[in-house]
């Protein structure tokens, strides 16, 4: 047979349903003269007959079936390097696919010049939306042959080894292979390969595409998604430590300032959104996994992280769990602090006392927040949603606390709203925010949804209703925190008399930052007539149909 030019691994456990779809987005690749080798952690579903019948539609597949299951992704690529006969590999998890030009343009970086592995733009798809994405766009924005990792520290933070074209010689000239027994191999793996590489190439060019499931149910969801566990935290710090040790081995400690922020702002940053949501137990075991860990990693890595994570990183290095609970709400969102403290130099830090030991009054130190001086619009205010009252249909009460520690609302009572838009059109909900003390006001506000103007089509979605403040003509919009846990509401609205029914719910969102989140969901005559009819009528051919005989009327 023709020696291939690249061997595509594709791993699968257990995925009959996808695997398919995976192959087949191999199969369609515009350069043809690969081999797809489909490696199976001993799959207990249909997935070796599937597999098989692959196997038997076109001569480039070959199935591999592992003897027992290893419970991770090394193994199957491991064995798959084994018998892989092309000088270039690749690898593709079942769940995703890889662009049609995917292997032609890697490949042809490779004969380009010289180096040890291409790779190109991740594009990602969420599965529940469809919204796509570019995974790490900044890094991946140029064509580009980087001359060893030193010179661009940041792509350790593109550690995905899907995203990559690895010369076959590379892998073995530094027995390089993936880390079995273990979790989070891509991070070991990838940190290992920019490492020993002399040169590689980045084209901008999309060459993965991930399907990303944010809401999978627990058994299926992948290791990513499966933060809840303790576990989970104990692998990912386990493969740091794999990973920092390898810095220092392979004469790349110089690295670790950079490996160390990239953990801090990725890999803490994914747990750190999810701690309001976690019970005091898991919270106790979470800081005696990661403190000891934090303590080791270099002091510069810190101070390049925004202000609120190093408050949480401060909050949990000193035990004070509640308080990182707290911290953590709407991280990332302009959410300010209910209370801050101010030293007799007017220092400002979080919370309702000044520390006392050095590295907590540096890490607490919000003064570079600007509580009190940044512009309106952008302000940091804080509104909870302390009581929610159902009231008849999809109707609800809320008792809203809005603390503002910068003082930057007048005493009295603020004109406020809560703003909502379903569609193009905003529902504006007035209400009153009477003072409580300095920094903390309180009001009520009914939100009937029936009210909401809806688009003709109706709507299908989620949105978050807003607080508008308003102050010397210059307005503020923040979200709204809702209570972590409570009674969804839902009732069916027939809008427009009937004529664009819909089911609507109110709910806490279940997730960072935990906002009050309103859904929507056509029933009746708007599912199966309304919306097909007019999402035909809006293709874009229509439209511009539309818009010419308009133009030729006038």
């Amino acid at each position: 047979m023709t020696t291939p030019d690249v061997t595509v691994t594709v791993i699968v456990y257990n995925d009959a349903a996808r695997l398919p779809r995976a192959v087949a987005s191999l199969r369609a690749q515009t350069h043809a003269n690969i081999e797809i080798v489909i490696s199976d952690d001993h799959s207990t579903d249909d997935t070796p007959a599937v597999a098989r019948q692959l196997a038997a539609e076109d001569h480039r597949v070959r199935y591999l079936r592992l003897p027992e299951n290893s419970g991770g992704c090394s193994a199957p690529r491991n064995r798959a390097i084994e018998i892989a006969r092309a000088p270039y590999l690749m690898f593709l998890d079942s769940d995703d696919e890889l662009p049609p030009r995917a292997v032609e343009l890697l490949l042809a970086a490779h004969r380009e010049r010289e180096v040890d592995f291409t790779m190109g733009a991740v594009r990602r798809v969420r599965v529940d939306n469809g919204h796509r994405s570019t995974w790490m766009p900044h890094l991946v924005a140029e064509r580009r042959t980087v001359e060893g990792i030193e010179d661009d520290p940041r792509l350790l933070f593109e550690h995905l080894s899907t995203s990559k074209m690895y010369a076959r010689a590379f892998l073995d000239r530094h027995q390089l292979r993936f880390p079995e027994g273990i979790h989070y191999e891509d991070q070991l793996f990838s940190a290992q390969a920019y490492c020993l590489a002399k040169a590689f190439t980045i084209i901008p060019d999309p060459v993965y595409v991930w399907y990303i499931d944010p809401f999978a149910a627990a058994a299926s969801a992948s290791i990513s998604n499966q933060r809840h566990k303790v576990t989970n935290v104990r692998d990912r710090v386990h493969v740091q430590r794999l990973i920092d040790d390898f810095l220092v081995e392979s004469g790349h400690a110089a690295l670790r300032e950079d490996k160390d922020f990239k953990f801090l702002k990725h890999d803490f940053r994914m747990y750190a959104g999810d701690l309001p949501y976690r019970d005091a137990e898991w919270l106790e075991s979470f800081a005696e996994i990661m403190n000891p860990y934090l303590d080791t990693l270099a002091e510069g890595a810190f101070t390049r992280l925004p202000r609120p994570e190093r408050v949480i990183l401060q909050l949990l290095r000193d035990g004070r769990l509640s308080d990182v609970r707290l911290a953590a709400r709407g991280l990332g969102h302009g959410v300010a602090p209910r209370q801050v403290t101010a030293d007799d130099s007017g220092t400002t830090y979080w919370g309702d006392t000044v520390p006392s030991a050095d590295r907590a009054r540096r890490e607490l130190d919000v003064s570079d927040l600007e509580l009190d001086t940044r512009p309106f619009p952008s302000a940091h205010f804080r509104h909870e949603i302390t009581e929610l009252t159902p009231g008849p249909g999809a109707s609800v009460t809320l008792a809203i606390r809005t603390y503002d520690p910068g003082l930057r609302l007048p005493v009295g009572p603020q004109r406020a709203s809560l703003v909502l838009a379903p569609g193009r059109r905003r529902l504006t909900v007035p209400f009153r925010l009477d003072p409580v003390r300095p920094g903390l006001f309180e009001g009520r506000v009914r939100l009937d949804l029936s009210t909401a103007p809806l688009p003709v089509q109706g709507f299908d979605g989620v949105r978050h209703p807003l607080l508008r403040l308003e102050q010397q003509g210059l307005a503020h919009s923040g979200l709204l925190l809702a209570p972590l846990d409570f009674p969804a509401v839902t009732a069916r609205i027939d809008y427009r008399s009937g004529a664009t029914p819909h089911q609507v719910t109110i709910e806490p969102e279940g997730r960072n930052p935990g906002r009050l989140q309103v859904r929507w969901q056509p029933v009746g005559v708007t599912a199966t007539v309304i919306r097909p009819v007019v999402q035909k009528v809006a293709r874009p051919k229509v439209r511009n149909a539309a818009r010419l005989v308009a133009s030729v009327l006038r």
